[in-house]
């Protein structure tokens, strides 16, 4: 018996804010779709904003999305979200959104999103920032500018 795919395959965070510009939307939806035709599970936080246009890229694409909910409700998540984990953890949640990831891929946003990548950098994920925060030379996030060069770097 072989284990499912979402057990073999990739998982890939995909993290940003909820009010996002129409060019950060264009860039979180094609990284979705990317890692999708990749193979990858994409991972994010299942609500508007980035995650709705990564999980829509992914989705349109064939792929798997998860959704890491901060409620207790299963329809919070976007309309794009294939499995909905509602946690009730409200803004705890953040960390299980990128504790599991083999890498993530972060785009601007608030504190929440500067939350998931403090979690990831502890964890000693592979992080990828596309026009977010500027943490520092000792950090270990790696900066590009197109959702192509962040998915190549995720996966390389």
């Amino acid at each position: 018996m072989t284990a499912p795919i979402a057990r073999r395959a990739r998982h890939v965070a995909v993290i940003g804010g909820t009010d996002v510009t129409a060019q950060v939307e264009a860039d979180a939806e094609a990284v979705g779709r990317l890692l999708a035709r990749a193979g990858v599970v994409v991972v994010t936080g299942g609500r508007e904003g980035v995650a709705s246009a990564a999980c829509r890229g992914a989705s349109e694409a064939g792929g798997l999305t998860v959704g890491i909910l901060p409620g207790r409700d299963r329809s919070d998540a976007n309309p794009w979200v294939g499995v909905a984990i509602p946690t009730g953890l409200g803004e705890t949640r953040n960390a299980l959104v990128v504790m599991d990831a083999d890498a993530v891929i972060a785009f601007p946003g608030a504190y929440g999103t500067l939350i998931e990548l403090a979690f990831a950098l502890l964890a000693d994920a592979k992080v990828v920032g596309v026009g977010t925060w500027a943490l520092g030379e000792n950090t270990s996030i790696l900066s590009v500018d197109t959702p192509d060069e962040a998915v190549r770097l995720a996966l390389g």
